[in-house]
């Protein structure tokens, strides 16, 4: 018998005799995360966005979206500013330092609601990235809202908004393109440098579904695609973009059940372009913490929740590899009085 056949008939027995030990290999993304802790509790605010980056001293700095507890419709809308967040390790704790941006209060595209915080570090820069409004009142927002950006040579800033104004991207002008006049303008941005260069910029936008612009700049112009990147019929949001395994990856919330309601989504692509390839990318609150369902505190969502869910995932990546993930709830699953964002940590790197 050769060396390869040997080894063949070994490999096959043991699918046969130890299938439960090669399926824990072959264990989901959301199967990775383990928890740690509260990342972010502020008495009197709402905590909602946690978007992390690791400074050359390795502190880690959280841009959060947060607003006035006692403003809760539409205080996202109208209240929400990005405060920074200080710790020296991405477990925390986390100190707030500053406020990073807030709505200028000013005849400005982004006069009300500095919301969606996402942070990156390219070139030497921080890059971030955030929505704003220039009407918080409906039926205006949310067709409304739109993406833009600041960048510092510190996490500490001073931010400058990029362009003059910081505007990066608002709903598209030809009649011809998907989300032409979208009812939720766009929002949820998440930036990717391209690996053969240039920039990758998604965005969740008409019936939440994610879209995508390119860019040979950081600062732009950035070019939409005609066409949506997820196929999505039922509502997804809060992407983060990253690079995993040699795909392009987008992490987002599972709103309404493509596989769980209140889960989350693990998009794949080999292009960036189309996402067609998903898996779950975590589970349900309930999976990770251990706490008492009926003592839990619902400042946001409906009352009557028999699970709690996290929103707007964001990935702390050092060196290439994933190392936390930072969430926000409508819930406070230990009955706080405010929502706070939550730490988990990726056990199989």
């Amino acid at each position: 018998m050769t060396k390869n056949l040997f080894n063949l008939l070994i490999g096959l027995l043991l699918l046969v005799f130890f299938p439960t030990k090669l399926s824990a290999q072959q264990k989901q993304f959301a199967d990775q995360w383990e928890y740690v802790g509260i990342a972010v509790e502020e008495p009197g605010y709402t905590i909602w966005g946690t978007s992390p980056v690791i400074d050359d001293e390795g502190k880690v700095h959280l841009f959060v979206a947060r607003w006035p507890g006692d403003k809760v419709d539409p205080g996202w809308r109208s209240h929400s500013e990005i405060a920074h967040y200080v710790g020296d390790t991405p477990e925390g704790p986390f100190t707030f330092s500053d406020v990073a941006l807030a709505g200028t209060g000013l005849d400005t595209w982004d006069r009300y609601g500095a919301h969606n915080p996402a942070i990156s570090r390219i070139n030497g820069k921080y890059v971030l990235l955030y929505i704003a409004n220039d009407n918080p009142e409906r039926p205006v927002h949310p067709s409304n809202q739109k993406i833009g950006m600041a960048t510092a040579d510190s996490p500490y800033g001073p931010w400058e908004k990029v362009n003059g104004n910081g505007l990066l991207l608002e709903t598209p002008k030809n009649p011809d393109y998907w989300n032409y006049k979208a009812s939720n303008g766009v929002n949820n941005p998440a930036l990717l440098p391209h690996p053969d260069g240039g920039y990758f910029l998604y965005f969740k936008s008409e019936k939440a579904r994610m879209g995508l612009a390119i860019a040979e700049n950081l600062e732009g112009p950035y070019v939409q695609m005609p066409f949506p990147v997820t196929s999505n019929d039922q509502n997804i949001e809060d992407g983060y973009a990253f690079m995993y395994k040699g795909k392009f990856a987008l992490l987002t919330t599972d709103n309404h059940g493509i596989i769980e309601p209140g889960g989350g989504l693990l998009w794949k692509s080999d292009d960036g372009i189309t996402f067609d390839d998903y898996e779950k990318g975590f589970h349900r609150i309930n999976e990770y913490v251990d706490f008492d369902q009926e003592k839990v505190a619902i400042h946001y969502g409906s009352q009557n929740a028999t699970y709690s869910k996290f929103e707007r995932p964001q990935l702390l990546i050092i060196d290439g590899e994933i190392k936390y993930l930072y969430v926000p709830s409508g819930h406070h699953v230990f009955g706080g009085d405010y929502t706070a964002s939550y730490i988990l940590k990726f056990k199989n790197p």
